[in-house]
């Protein structure tokens, strides 16, 4: 079932969307190489409870962690431990928020150091895709003309991997409702988008096949071929003319700048 939020309720989401972001950005001022990701995830559980909220994934469906931080090959889900990051990583770092009963969840990919021209660009589309399927999150259209934008833009132009295994998602009081977001598709399909539905949409692109596995522990997911993969996610909410994006990549951006350990150039 599909749940249309009021103005009420995505004034709170709004908040919970803002906290991650916020979290993100103040996350974005720490990452270096040597610091690891276990002390990222402690820093970001105590951040999001300073701030009246609970860490959304930890202990969802059995997650042992605040955050799921993904390094280089791995998609998504990636477990935070000891091992520290180096020069040349790069790092998702997905978060989710609980506060007045609302969820916020979403993503930001990082790079440590300079990964090379091939990772840069792999970053820069991802996250144009996003912006290619927020486009249209407008009402009137369909979940098949977001999904076709970022395929589209990823896929077709530049010969990269759409993870099929893994979608974006509605969001509200429950962390994922329907409809389910794919990031491949074909335009003119799907449920129609009415206002106030409000869905995490997250493109997950891999540089080389689309084709992913499972670890052991039930959680990571890594590229087959173990080339890198670039997760960027907002949280968005359909309006008529023009989508109305909850999250705030501006304050994240504006850290990752400021930090030297940080690369943004293209």
């Amino acid at each position: 079932m599909i749940y249309y939020k009021t103005e009420a309720e995505i004034a709170l989401m709004r908040e919970s969307a803002l906290l991650v972001s916020k979290t993100l950005a103040h996350i974005a001022g720490l990452i270096k190489p040597g610091i690891t990701t276990l002390s990222l995830d402690k820093i970001i559980g105590e951040f999001i409870r300073d701030h009246q909220a609970e860490p959304a994934f930890l202990n969802y469906k059995g997650y042992p962690f605040n955050s799921c931080i993904s390094v280089n090959d791995v998609v998504v889900h990636g477990f935070p431990d000891k091992n520290e990051l180096k020069e040349g990583d790069i790092i998702s770092v997905d978060i989710g928020t609980l506060k007045n009963g609302y969820y916020g969840d979403h993503a930001y990919t990082f790079a440590i150091g300079d990964p090379g021209d091939d990772v840069m660009k792999l970053i820069r589309i991802t996250k144009e895709s996003l912006y290619k399927g927020i486009e249209k999150a407008v009402a009137g259209n369909r979940i098949g003309d977001i999904a076709y934008a970022i395929q589209e833009h990823t896929e077709k132009k530049h010969g990269y991997g759409v993870v099929r295994e893994l979608v974006g998602h509605g969001l509200g009081r429950s962390m994922h409702e329907d409809p389910q977001v794919p990031n491949y598709g074909r335009k003119g399909i799907g449920p129609v988008l009415r206002e106030g539905l409000v869905l995490a949409i997250e493109p997950m692109i891999n540089m080389g096949k689309k084709d992913v596995y499972t670890e052991e522990d039930g959680w990571t997911v890594r590229t087959v071929d173990h080339k890198p993969s670039v997760h960027f996610e907002h949280d968005v909410c359909v309006r008529k003319g023009k989508a109305e994006i909850l999250s705030d990549y501006s304050i994240i951006e504006k850290v990752e700048k400021a930090n030297p350990n940080l690369y943004t150039k293209d």
